[in-house]
């Protein structure tokens, strides 16, 4: 329901997310062209100028994560978004923002590869997504929207998720999401006082000097930065676990899917109940942390799971490391851009069945 205070328009996936940006108060903005996210860069140039923002091109990926770890070290909300060879590029930077506690939002609008692929959408990041594609133990947490409604809720939630946590927030999609245009309720701008960061890097006129950093020479202090950095990611994954059941009552063939594939999986679901076929869906949000317990609830008298996703088999390993030999694991997936529709989906739920 649209309150009174509140816009729907018609919006492109990518601007989606650069209008959640706006409205979770990012100000920073750094980023450098690729298909199929650049209508995402295009906006936030536009829309800094309204609000006194920044926005720079930078010349690299390398640069862009780079400004956008010194904007966050002095406290700043800020993003930057690419697509899948993009954020390759970006990968020592964020291992540094994680071994330097910073909060910033990066957004993969992921396409076929691996190499420069094809620009049509994929799913086959989510093991550089989840699997922390930097050097070193650490995470990102990790959100997978599967509308244009949840591409700028889930922005969003991941400034919010990002500054909580001191934390990089990664919001993974795809080419297919960032293209497509939905209506979409526009949020109202955060009003919240914003959260105090007594680490920033803000001059140190008046007090003692403050110092972010992720080298520890002394190996004994290092590796107790580590533990404090896995006890960090603990209480994330206690506390920010999110998921989506649908039409899972009574079902015998339960699919695990996410994102854009979750969403063609609710249509196939929908055709398999009025065909009589006992089929649901569970879907999970954050794939970091992963929703390993509501899985393994969910799959309870299940006959038989199928994971569907964009790629040749990556997220079918965690539900396989959730479900272990408790129920049978199977896996359809396309990939190089190619899309899963819901006649296949359905083929292999009638081959389960």
């Amino acid at each position: 329901m649209v309150t009174a205070t509140e816009k729907k328009l018609l919006m492109k996936g990518n601007e989606a997310v650069g209008e959640g940006a706006m409205i979770a108060g990012c100000r920073h903005y750094f980023g450098y062209p690729i298909t199929p996210q650049n209508e995402l860069t295009a906006y936030m140039s536009r829309r800094m100028m309204d609000v006194g923002g920044t926005f720079i091109q930078s010349e690299s990926e390398l640069a862009a994560i780079n400004m956008v770890l010194g904007a966050a070290a002095a406290g700043a909300r800020a993003m930057t978004s690419s697509s899948s060879p993009g954020i390759s590029l970006m990968q020592e930077g964020i291992s540094y923002m994680a071994g330097q506690q910073l909060p910033a939002v990066i957004v993969n609008v992921a396409r076929g590869g691996p190499g420069l692929g094809s620009i049509g959408p994929a799913q086959s990041d989510y093991f550089q997504a989840v699997r922390s594609g930097g050097h070193g133990d650490y995470h990102c947490l990790v959100l997978a929207p599967s509308t244009v409604q949840e591409m700028m809720d889930f922005t969003i939630l991941a400034f919010d998720l990002a500054d909580r946590y001191r934390n990089p927030a990664l919001v993974l999609t795809d080419g297919l999401l960032g293209q497509m245009m939905e209506p979409v309720v526009l949020r109202q701008p955060d009003q919240r006082k914003p959260i105090d960061k007594p680490w920033a890097l803000t001059g140190c006129k008046g007090r003692g000097p403050r110092e972010i950093k992720s080298l520890y020479l002394d190996l004994d202090l290092h590796e107790a930065f580590n533990q404090c950095l896995q006890e960090k990611y603990a209480r994330i994954t206690q506390a920010e676990r999110r998921c989506e059941h649908f039409m899972t009552d009574g079902a015998k063939v339960l699919l695990v899917a996410y994102g854009i594939a979750a969403r063609i999986c609710k249509a196939a679901v929908v055709t398999a109940r009025s065909n009589g076929q006992a089929v649901g869906l569970f879907r999970p949000i954050t794939l970091f942390p992963y929703p390993t317990p509501e899985l393994q609830q969910a799959a309870r008298g299940i006959q038989a799971v199928l994971v569907v996703e964009m790629s040749c088999g990556q997220m079918v390993e965690d539900v396989r490391l959730a479900l272990g030999s408790t129920v049978p694991v199977s896996f359809y997936g396309r990939s190089g851009g190619n899309v899963v529709v819901t006649e296949d989906v359905l083929a292999q739920v009638q081959e389960l069945l």
